[in-house]
């Protein structure tokens, strides 16, 4: 296992008043990819600040290697930081943006102009040394940012949002190259986001923050798979959650129904949260007329209770089709479930609705929720 390069230990922040970070705790191994991931707001780019010295924390320590560099100025530190506006000197060559902190440094040219090759090979644009930036597309500028801040051999690289002013097509080839750059190189990266499609493809660790607080630590199949709180589940992906009644271990109550899952620990008849994802909903259609003690009736049932012992019914009332898949809306029970499929149920179709018992998550209600919960026989 990696050893740890970084711990912030007890961090507050707050501007104007207003709490941004609170006691925050976090530990960041070497080689790590860890990516912070929340909406705007939740703290994510102040922490990334406090690492790279442009911001001090009111009350707690930055430790790195061992050593406390709290009140270090960012020059001094082993860290360079890529922002979202590439910062690039539009008077200066591709060479001499490269160059610029190493002739700070007072490196000998030979050494420069071999770093100045090094780099441009390894974020794929060798050739360019003598081009202006404004002759370059927004990916290629990305690319000298990163090279520029890598000939300084960093021990962390802190990337802030650093695609966010890319297209589509031009973000996803990054955030390849920054996956191949991280292996290549051997260094930490940090990276701030809120795109949570980013964070899952090329984290490590991920930490979900919200109104400065980290809400779980995880890898991308760990806070996908398993969220810790609503929020997580709502953040990370979409989500289907709904109230619930923990009966017993291993069986849940969701819309009067009984589910068969997995999770035990909760207690007898607790007011929990069931998350589902849109994906792991399996709908079978049955005709609008069907009665229900029919034979075609009954042979949806058996298929559907392959799965689960439990069921719902719904109608679907929203279709688009998203390319890979069908995205719907049904209607069950007073609440809009949100399904995924790669079949397509037109808009009308009855359809029962079960799923897998390892795809229901379970998930304690806060504390105020909970005191608060409704009985057994309201769910």
């Amino acid at each position: 296992m990696s050893t740890k390069l970084i711990d912030l230990q007890h961090i507050t922040k707050s501007f104007d008043g207003q709490m941004v970070l609170d006691d925050l705790n976090l530990y960041i191994r070497e080689n790590e990819f860890l990516t912070l991931l929340g909406p705007s707001g939740c703290g994510k780019t102040t922490t990334l600040r406090i690492l790279g010295g442009f911001e001090t924390p009111d009350t707690g320590r930055v430790i790195f290697d061992g050593e406390d560099i709290t009140g270090l100025a960012p020059n001094k530190r082993q860290l360079n930081t890529v922002f979202q506006k590439y910062a690039l000197f539009t008077h200066m060559t591709i060479a001499e943006n490269i160059a610029f902190g190493l002739r700070i440094r007072k490196k000998p040219e030979s050494y420069i102009k071999d770093k100045i090759s090094y780099a441009l090979k390894l974020v794929n644009l060798d050739g360019y040394e003598n081009r202006m930036p404004d002759s370059l597309s927004g990916g290629q500028q990305q690319r000298i940012a990163i090279a520029r801040a890598i000939v300084n051999e960093p021990k962390v690289l802190l990337l802030d949002e650093p695609l966010g002013a890319l297209d589509l097509k031009l973000r996803q080839d990054m955030q390849y190259e920054l996956i191949r750059l991280k292996n290549e190189l051997g260094i930490t990266f940090i990276y701030v986001t809120h795109d949570q499609e980013e964070a899952l493809t090329m984290s490590d660790t991920i930490v979900v923050m919200n109104q400065g607080y980290i809400q779980q630590i995880g890898t991308p199949e760990d806070i996908y798979n398993e969220p810790e709180n609503a929020f997580v589940a709502d953040f990370i992906g979409d989500s289907n959650i709904l109230n619930g009644i923990m009966l017993q271990d291993k069986l849940v109550l969701m819309q009067g129904v009984k589910f068969a899952c997995v999770d035990t620990g909760f207690g007898v008849n607790k007011p929990v949260d069931v998350v589902i994802r849109p994906e792991d909903l399996e709908l079978t259609a049955v005709p609008a007329d069907a009665e229900e003690d029919s034979e075609e009736y009954q042979r949806a049932v058996r298929r559907v209770t392959k799965f689960n012992h439990g069921f719902l019914t719904g109608t679907v009332s929203h279709l688009i089709f998203k390319g890979v898949h069908y995205e719907m809306e049904v209607q069950s029970g007073g609440f809009e479930w949100l399904v995924h499929s790669t079949r397509m149920f037109p808009v009308g179709t009855k359809v029962l609705m079960s799923v897998d018992p390892y795809n229901i998550q379970i998930m304690n209600k806060p504390a105020s929720e909970d005191e608060e919960a409704v009985g057994v026989e309201d769910i």
